[in-house]
């Protein structure tokens, strides 16, 4: 049993012993002292005393948004719950309803057994690190002053939102229906029996896509697969891609803020470039303009920035981290390298819907086929490895030891330490639950990306050894 309580939101399995799991005890208290945190902010946010709730499919979600649903009215709340939905349209729907917040029961790309309270601010965005601690220090204390019986919150309905969400996107002027629909795409889609079961069709229908097989597109909640958009967990969409009858796969996780793409001939396009190709499109047709990804993120993104006059930047991982530095440098598109795409003319939030229609705008208006539309961009290959320590190790020593021994090279400290080598990069982060240091290279073949990783472990070990 697990339950991991951080500043976006509060993550854990189902059953167990409350502080242990996420518990109905645990659901209650996080949600209490999230909803008393968003009544302090209200005044200033000028809104309503409503918040907004909605969830992805998976098991749990009925029984945890009953226990949020009944939380937020205690305390003298008003509920608007949109019910099976996408964490992109709770974002949107938020400040177009003018709530304080809104919570999103879903833990994204983990199994099963999880699920997880993702914490809004008042403009539908995740909360800060700051005010992410002052809800965990309300829910230690337990600091809530619940509503006397006739003050109780309301609670409504709707359903309809996903509706607005895809007007929105179809409204932007860097959608171009006509162009979609005169290709008369073929397509495929894997949703893993979630939320993008019905988002994603809907959406394809609107954009004039007439050709739609549908994988695990029924949102039972029991994901047909290992949620996670990997290609190791796509090989039933792919087997479908390899008998040549479809122009691209799409998948997205159960909430629909990630999306990966499968080319036409069943490999991947690789989930690091569907931010590259959106971007691509996006700074093309503006003539130019700032992105930013995590530090984490593939070099493709700067290569294709830098080509089109822009200036790239490197965020702390994290989508609250990337928000900020897209909004201090005047980003026009940005994400993280695992498929988030975040589209400021439509709102700051990682968003798989706008992704694919920026996507299929872009393949349908340059001629090509998923597999020379990939062939066309910078290639770029990431290892992702880990070194376990034990625990009386300062992991914080080793980094700074390890920044030390680079010094020569151009090092990133925002989030770990991040080391640059011309075009080869490694990026080595802490786990905040484990004794151990992540470490992610890239380079332009998998064979050198790995050497480098080893390399840098090395290094590591050395470091430690020299201090035992």
């Amino acid at each position: 049993m697990a339950l991991i309580k951080s500043i976006s939101g509060i993550r854990g399995t189902i059953g167990g012993a409350a502080g242990e799991a996420l518990t109905p005890i645990d659901v209650v208290k996080f949600t209490a002292a999230f909803g008393t945190w968003a009544l302090q902010q209200a005044p200033a946010a000028g809104s309503t005393r409503t918040i907004l709730v909605g969830r992805d499919a998976r098991l749990s979600g009925d029984m945890v948004s009953k226990l949020v649903v009944g939380t937020l009215q205690g305390l003298g709340i008003d509920v608007v719950d949109l019910g099976l939905s996408t964490t992109p349209t709770v974002e949107m729907a938020v400040p177009a309803k003018k709530a304080i917040g809104g919570i999103i029961l879903t833990a994204s790309h983990n199994p099963k057994q999880w699920n997880a309270l993702k914490l809004l601010n008042q403009h539908g965005e995740f909360i800060s690190d700051a005010d992410g601690k002052l809800v965990l220090q309300l829910a230690e204390q337990e600091a809530f002053d619940f509503a006397p019986v006739g003050q109780l919150g309301q609670h409504s309905t709707d359903a309809e939102f996903l509706h607005e969400h895809i007007k929105a996107i179809l409204a932007l002027p860097l959608v171009d229906v006509e162009a979609i629909r005169a290709k008369n795409f073929r397509v495929v889609v894997d949703a893993v029996n979630s939320s993008g079961g019905f988002a994603v069709p809907q959406l394809l229908e609107a954009l004039g896509v007439t050709t739609v097989e549908k994988l695990f597109c029924e949102p039972t909640g029991d994901f047909a697969h290992n949620p996670e958009p990997l290609p190791e967990n796509l090989r039933d969409i792919a087997k479908v891609l390899e008998k040549g009858s479809f122009d691209l796969g799409i998948v997205v996780d159960p909430d629909v803020d990630r999306l990966a793409l499968i080319n036409e001939d069943g490999t991947m396009f690789g989930e690091e470039y569907t931010l590259v190709a959106v971007a691509d499109y996006i700074l093309k047709a503006q003539g130019g303009g700032n992105t930013v990804s995590n530090l984490s993120s593939t070099r493709a993104l700067r290569d294709v920035t830098e080509k089109h006059g822009g200036q790239y930047a490197a965020a702390a991982v994290g989508e609250v981290n990337v928000v900020t530095m897209m909004k201090q440098t005047n980003a026009v598109i940005g994400g993280e390298g695992n498929g988030g795409i975040i589209y400021p003319e439509l709102h700051y939030g990682r968003d798989a819907l706008v992704g694919i229609a920026l996507f299929l705008t872009h393949l349908a208006k340059s001629g090509l086929t998923m597999t020379r539309l990939r062939a066309s961009y910078p290639s770029y290959f990431i290892s992702k490895n880990k070194i376990e320590l034990t625990p009386d190790i300062n992991t914080d020593q080793v980094l700074e030891q390890m920044e030390k021994r680079y010094a020569k090279q151009p090092v990133n400290t925002i989030d770990g330490v991040k080391i640059e080598f011309d075009k080869e990069w490694v990026h080595l982060r802490k786990s905040n639950t484990e004794p151990i240091i992540r470490i992610y290279a890239e380079s332009d073949s998998n064979a050198t990306a790995d050497h480098l990783a080893q390399k840098i472990i090395g290094d590591i070990k050395e470091i430690i050894s020299a201090k035992g």
